[in-house]
């Protein structure tokens, strides 16, 4: 697993008040469907998603999240690359809370926590091609 982030998601009890946070701060907003706010950084995006929907895409309540929740996301270029990330993530300590599994809105993914809970996702998002070096762009990199 390279060492980078790819996608910081914040589970959101209110998105409205939280993502009028980060646009008071004057970060700008990329194109997003589904439910999330994003704002593209250098190199990673931050995602903000009802905290709701993020427990059920994990497959936990949302009490186990609490507040402040996050996941961090290691994307990949490939469906394939999912699978065995989490098994290496498995066999270094991390709990699995989602096998790699297609997603409703068409990438690969699975879920696991670090052995002090901290949830990270292994993604296969295939409407955001990595850059060569395997910077991560919302809307992706395409031919860059």
């Amino acid at each position: 697993m390279d060492q980078r982030i790819s996608l910081i998601t914040l589970g959101a009890r209110d998105i409205n008040a939280l993502s009028a946070f980060y646009d008071a701060l004057g970060w700008q907003r990329t194109p997003s469907p589904d439910g999330v706010i994003a704002y593209d950084l250098i190199g990673q995006t931050l995602g903000l998603y009802p905290l709701d929907k993020l427990a059920e895409d994990i497959g936990v309540s949302p009490d186990q999240l609490g507040y402040g929740a996050s996941t961090f996301a290691h994307n990949v270029p490939a469906k394939e690359d999912v699978a065995p990330l989490l098994a290496r993530a498995e066999a270094a300590g991390a709990k699995i809370l989602k096998p790699a599994q297609d997603v409703f809105w068409g990438g690969h993914h699975g879920y696991f926590s670090d052995p002090e809970g901290h949830i990270w996702e292994i993604a296969h998002n295939p409407f955001s091609p990595l850059r060569h070096d395997g910077a991560f762009r919302w809307n992706g990199y395409g031919g860059e």
